[in-house]
């Protein structure tokens, strides 16, 4: 069934790109880039509406829970899977740090740049602060930044320590944190093939993904934590129990 699948989503997102991917990119320049729909930029409305059809192309199923409230915040999430990306701008429009290859990817990383999203170079310390000053200028601006504080897709299953070195952004500007849970659900549990295998590249992975079958996207929206007088170390360790217990929690209400 997995070639099968291929032979009509391939074009379908073929179809996608030429197609879609032009009107996100004329959505961020005048005079479209300032027009509303329902209170919020017509670039957020197509942005989200491309991700969601990725999403189908894949065929993920988005089960959203919750609200992401707008606002100057800092978005944290669980990282399982290359297509959380696409899956959170499903739920919302957000600025994303990411590492510095993701540039260099077609169609994904010419996307990333036109939406602003932070490249960070690891292992770079100038690279580091770069990102944590973009970071703070942002929400000082009224902007939201969205990061994966694990520190990428590692290994094993279940949610990994946060790191709080990004959290500083956060207390520097007065921001909240915004938790996000992500899991991929399949058969009533956790559908472990969406994230890399052993071995596996990035090219592998995007059509091993493409070819499998039907899976629930689930995104819930957690309680927002203050930053306010807290330490860096910490606050990660709120949003990542929170998150945690979120992950854990029965699948069968997903």
């Amino acid at each position: 069934m997995g070639y099968l699948r291929l032979l009509y989503r391939i074009p379908w997102l073929l179809l996608h790109i030429l197609v879609g991917t032009p009107v996100v990119v004329l959505c961020h320049y005048r005079p479209l880039k300032d027009i509303r729909v329902g209170g919020r930029s017509l670039q957020d409305v197509v942005a989200i509406g491309w991700s969601r059809s990725v999403c189908r192309i894949f065929g993920l199923r988005l089960d959203a829970v919750g609200n992401v409230p707008p606002g100057p915040q800092l978005i944290v999430a669980n990282h399982i899977s290359w297509i959380d990306i696409t899956v959170m701008h499903s739920v919302a429009s957000m600025g994303f740090v990411s590492k510095a290859e993701i540039r260099k990817w077609p169609v994904i990383g010419f996307i990333a740049s036109v939406g602003g999203t932070v490249f960070h170079q690891r292992g770079c310390r100038d690279s580091a602060s770069g990102v944590a000053h973009q970071m703070g200028e942002r929400l000082r601006e009224g902007g939201n930044v969205a990061i994966f504080p694990e520190g990428g897709i590692l290994p094993g299953d279940g949610i990994k320590r946060f790191h709080g070195r990004l959290f500083a952004a956060a207390i520097e500007t007065g921001s909240p944190v915004q938790p996000l849970m992500l899991r991929y659900l399949r058969d009533g549990g956790h559908d472990h093939d969406m994230t890399f295998l052993p071995g596996e590249r990035f090219l592998g992975n995007f059509f091993r993904l493409l070819s499998l079958g039907p899976c629930v996207a689930h995104v819930e929206v957690l309680p927002r934590i203050e930053s306010a007088g807290k330490q860096r170390r910490p606050l990660a360790g709120e949003a990542e129990a929170s998150v945690r217990q979120a992950y854990e929690a029965d699948t069968t209400g997903a």
